[in-house]
């Protein structure tokens, strides 16, 4: 079967930068940070009092764009069983395909589909406040043999359910009556790659004529930060310094956590087509690679400079028809020297030619949610003809050469650029895109 092309016609992001898409572009155009002390989580308790949350989103129903009665009934009735991170993610998708002007019933359900990314989930310790209570004795004791007769009454029978991570796909498949593929990916920051390669193949190959692709994560959570200090590079201190994302600059700190998520809407060329569709840009070439150590460490360089070889490979591309790179730029040392070297391993005698720019110095680590996030930031710099600059690069850091976009550069509407994420853990994916 020959491939199909495939084309984005539909854009949903929610950000420290706000929910809208005028919001996001102004900010990234104006070099405005969304990283600020944290109002969600108590800050004093915190190694760092600084994140990206995207305070915009509330849960509400108004927060899920111009949904119709029946859509909003539902919807309204389910956000009792999401949790944040779900809501952000079905919130995005509703905002894509509203952006998009494909409405409930415009399309065949039977190939219409959604795929989603997402990190793991995590739920808050107040889920678990009754039942824990009732198997505590008299001594103020925990007793666990107490847990199945006495604690998982008291646990909310529906809890499972705001938590899986297969569930944005789920929620949003159900909302518009999308009954074709359907997949969750899982792969943490890299999830969002992975989700729109695979949302690209099955339309290529013919399984499908749309795809809502999305992301969701945070780092912003009761669990999850707890979780994420433990675990993760992150930005330590109360100073200025260390509530800020520096990628790639000698004097960085370390990760800022955050939250957000982001979603695209896409079609065959020919379905587009057929009803007029507004194409916002095509995907040409993806590819998701792993890398290890016979030692069984990540080789993150590796994964990164196979990922992007295999994206532009599979896009037909050279090194000299990419625009820009939308970097990961974590903002750490060591997943800075790490990509670094991954992209110069690529790019070569390139290395230089090609800008490379990092948004999570807008917005900080929004886990599997940056991916989506970043592509929708390029393509709306793409619309202006201006690449922002990534903030607060100041002070290049000697091991990590490379084109470091530092100030807004004019760039055409209709270029290539590429978009890479990637896990601790050494999964890396790449996304090639052509603007329009």
């Amino acid at each position: 079967m020959q491939s199909r092309r495939v084309v984005i016609t539909g854009m949903g992001q929610i950000s420290p930068l706000g929910m809208d898409l005028d919001s996001f572009s102004a900010a990234l155009e104006a070099g405005t940070s969304g990283i600020r002390k944290i109002e969600s989580l108590p800050a004093d308790a915190l190694p760092s009092s600084y994140a990206g949350e995207a305070l915009d989103f509330t849960g509400n129903i108004a927060d899920f764009g111009e949904v119709d009665k029946n859509q909003t009934r539902s919807i309204r009735k389910n956000l009792k069983v999401m949790c944040r991170e779900i809501q952000m993610g079905v919130a995005v998708a509703q905002r894509a395909l509203q952006h998009s002007s494909l409405a409930l019933g415009s399309y065949d359900p039977e190939r219409s589909g959604v795929i989603f990314g997402s990190d793991y989930m995590m739920t808050t310790p107040e889920e678990f406040d009754k039942a824990t209570a009732a198997c505590v004795d008299e001594a103020n004791e925990f007793q666990f043999e107490q847990w199945a007769e006495k604690g998982l009454p008291e646990v909310t029978p529906l809890w499972l359910l705001k938590y899986l991570p297969n569930m944005p796909a789920s929620h949003v498949a159900i909302f518009n009556d999308m009954r074709g593929p359907n997949n969750s990916i899982t792969l943490r920051e890299a999830s969002a790659g992975a989700a729109l390669g695979e949302a690209m193949m099955t339309i290529a190959r013919g399984h499908a004529d749309v795809i809502v692709a999305g992301s969701t994560g945070t780092r912003v959570h009761e669990t999850r930060t707890c979780h994420a200090y433990l675990q993760d590079p992150i930005a330590q201190g109360t100073d200025e310094l260390s509530g800020k994302c520096l990628p790639f600059d000698l004097n960085r700190k370390g990760m800022i956590i955050g939250e957000g998520a982001g979603a695209l809407v896409l079609e065959s060329l020919e379905h587009a087509e057929a009803r007029g569709a507004k194409i916002l840009g095509e995907i040409i070439g993806q590819s998701i690679c792993t890398g290890w150590n016979p030692d069984r460490t990540p080789d993150r360089a590796t994964s990164i400079s196979n990922a992007m070889a295999v994206a532009c490979r599979d896009a037909g591309i050279k090194l000299s028809e990419i625009q820009h790179i939308n970097a990961h730029g974590l903002g750490s040392q060591q997943s800075d020297w790490d990509e670094a070297a991954g992209l110069t391993r690529f790019l070569g005698d390139k290395t230089q030619d090609i800008p490379v720019v990092a948004m999570k110095s807008y917005f900080g680590n929004l886990g599997a949610g940056c991916g989506v996030i970043e592509v929708i930031g390029s393509l709306l710099a793409q619309q202006k003809k201006s690449l922002p600059g990534t903030l607060g690069y100041s002070t290049p850091d000697p091991q990590c050469q490379l084109n470091v976009s530092a100030e807004p550069q004019a760039i055409t509407s209709d270029g290539v650029f590429v978009s890479l994420n990637f896990s601790p853990q050494g999964q890396a994916s790449a996304i090639a895109i052509r603007g329009v």
